[in-house]
């Protein structure tokens, strides 16, 4: 992956945990984590972050990691980068519907367990991405065997 592709999948994992700190009504356990550290303020923007900015961000981190697939042609990490940003939309639509400007399309508690299993596997992926970055792997020249002069 480029430089650019991974400071945006960073940017878009970032972007979406510290919005998920901001709403203590619609994720509970990842705002009690953000008010221990230090993040309570953020509630006052709790409807900006959960309508717009989570989702924004969870874009931002699935277009990096389809853009790094070009890059790379490793489709496997592809889609352990791009399963976290799909899950994090489906609870966070399912929450709160699209941009806020439908209902919820799932009940609160599978929205709530698909957003947090979307968030881990984000972070994972994430942290995959840090310890073993994804390098351009070349398929080997085709060669033709020559027959041998001897084998008559």
């Amino acid at each position: 992956m480029s430089t650019t592709t991974r400071v945006a999948d960073k940017a878009g994992v970032i972007g979406a945990i510290v919005g998920s700190f901001s709403c203590a009504m619609c994720f509970p356990a990842a705002a009690s984590i953000g008010a221990a550290i230090g993040l309570g303020f953020l509630s006052h923007w709790e409807g900006l972050f959960v309508h717009t900015l989570i989702p924004i961000f969870a874009l931002v981190a699935l277009l990096a990691n389809l853009a790094g697939w070009s890059s790379h042609g490793q489709w496997q990490r592809a889609l352990a980068g791009s399963v976290g940003p799909v899950l994090v939309l489906i609870g966070a639509f399912g929450l709160t519907g699209v941009f806020g400007l439908t209902r919820g399309l799932l009940p609160a508690d599978a929205a709530r367990g698909t957003f947090y299993a979307g968030m881990i596997v984000m972070i994972v992926a994430a942290v995959w991405d840090l310890i073993n970055p994804a390098h351009r792997r070349c398929a080997p020249a085709a060669t033709k065997r020559q027959p041998d002069a001897d084998a008559g």
